[in-house]
């Protein structure tokens, strides 16, 4: 199966000084490409990490902010994905916007955001969201469905709509601190566009660079 990419590309000269503000610019892109139909949850990302012996595993969650300090998500402390960011912090995030021939992969550190932060993110959850970060004990082994929905209905009635649930303790957020974000563009014949920006040691520039398909 083989799809012919566009004939447009990205130059550096069209490109942002530093890699958030370009990454605003193509999410932006993505964000209408949804609203046209044309791309599922642009906010989607992969999440790679490796654990204390470098095993790489992956998953899929959603980013729910970025700024100039980096791309955030939240997820169960004790999760895999969590034993690996402590085993290891230095994580991949990839976002596959294939409708638009275009990803962006970025390497970094990730970092555990404040409680303040983390609370008032959680504030804004929908109320079963809110019930499922403490009814599920994730990546672990659990004896059937029925056990997880009954966590749930434990949970639904000790907290009902419009009774506040208070934060896990176990959860939270990770900011991804990238140390560099590669924009790539599928081109004609497999000769893609890939510009990587690079974040120059003891400093916050940024140097950019092409990298060969």
């Amino acid at each position: 199966m083989r799809r012919h990419y566009r004939a447009e590309g990205i130059t550096p000269d069209a490109l942002a000084a530093d890699p958030m503000t370009q990454f605003a610019r193509w999410f932006h892109d993505a964000a209408r490409a949804e609203d046209q139909g044309a791309l599922y949850e642009p906010n989607a990302m992969v999440v790679a990490t490796a654990d204390a012996e470098g095993r790489p595993s992956t998953r899929t969650v959603l980013l729910k902010a970025y700024d100039d300090r980096g791309f955030v998500f939240f997820t169960n402390y004790e999760s895999r994905k969590a034993a690996d960011i402590t085993a290891h912090p230095y994580v991949s995030l990839l976002f596959p916007w294939h409708p638009m021939a275009r990803q962006v992969i970025v390497s970094g550190t990730a970092l555990r955001t404040g409680r303040d932060e983390t609370a008032a993110y959680f504030r804004t959850r929908p109320h079963g969201s809110q019930l499922g970060a403490w009814a599920s004990p994730q990546s672990t082994v659990i004896g059937s469905r029925t056990e997880l929905d009954s966590s749930y209905a434990d949970l639904e009635r000790r907290y009902p709509e419009g009774e506040q649930v208070p934060v896990p303790p176990h959860w939270g957020g990770y900011r991804v601190v990238p140390q560099s974000v590669e924009f790539w563009q599928g081109r004609e014949n497999r000769l893609h566009d890939r510009l990587r920006y690079v974040r120059e040691p003891g400093s916050d520039g940024w140097r950019l660079e092409r990298l060969a398909p």
